[in-house]
């Protein structure tokens, strides 16, 4: 067996799924294993690398989309998932993300790996990730484009945080929703989730 390379990333990630607001996914006393709201589960998760490195490879700026279904409760599997890798990458470094957000060298995406049953493959793209404000955002020409805002609460922050155990960001995300025109469309599917759920947290995730 290989050994894994050392890796360490920083940086921000969002999703917007199609569930109705607050996702019982994650906020239930079965956590994952709750019927989705809309009874499958359509999702995008987008992150954005500040400063990373796989072994001696730099992977600072770059970007990352996945996009997943499950046509039921998330934890009884059978997802299917398709990868968007930065297209700026180098060889090394889209071998690099590759293998940390598919879940191959350990970390967070370990616990999803499992749970895909059909694999849609990756594809390089331009990826454009945007933090404005409490605002998130992230565009890839002619696939998706996506944003989230916080979920407004009585706190005078005008953000909702919590600690759920979210595999991404275990120690807090916040709550957030979708805003309108926020579309997905490849692989046949074509998803609009606006007005619903939505997640954003920093991450710092290593092996």
């Amino acid at each position: 067996m290989t050994a894994q390379k050392k890796w360490r990333l920083v940086g921000d990630y969002f999703e917007n799924c199609n569930c109705n607001i607050v996702c019982p996914c994650v906020f239930s006393a079965k956590a994952m294993a709750e019927q989705p709201t809309q009874g499958f589960c359509d999702v995008v998760m987008a992150f954005h690398i500040d400063t990373g490195s796989y072994g001696d490879v730099a992977l600072d700026g770059l970007n990352v989309a996945l996009a997943a279904h499950a046509p039921g409760p998330m934890a009884e599997g059978n997802w299917t998932l398709a990868v968007y890798l930065d297209e700026r990458a180098s060889d090394e470094q889209t071998a690099g993300i590759g293998a940390i957000f598919g879940g191959a060298e350990g970390g967070p995406m370990a616990a999803f790996a499992p749970l895909v049953g059909t694999h849609l493959g990756v594809k390089k793209a331009a990826i454009k990730y945007a933090i404005d404000g409490k605002s998130r955002s992230v565009e890839i020409p002619g696939v998706l484009a996506l944003a989230v805002d916080p979920l407004r609460g009585l706190h005078p922050s005008g953000e909702i945080w919590a600690t759920s155990g979210h595999p991404v960001a275990p120690e807090k995300i916040a709550l957030a929703v979708g805003r309108d025109g926020n579309s997905y469309v490849d692989h046949g599917m074509n998803w609009n989730n606006a007005g619903r759920n939505g997640h954003y947290a920093p991450i710092e995730w290593s092996n």
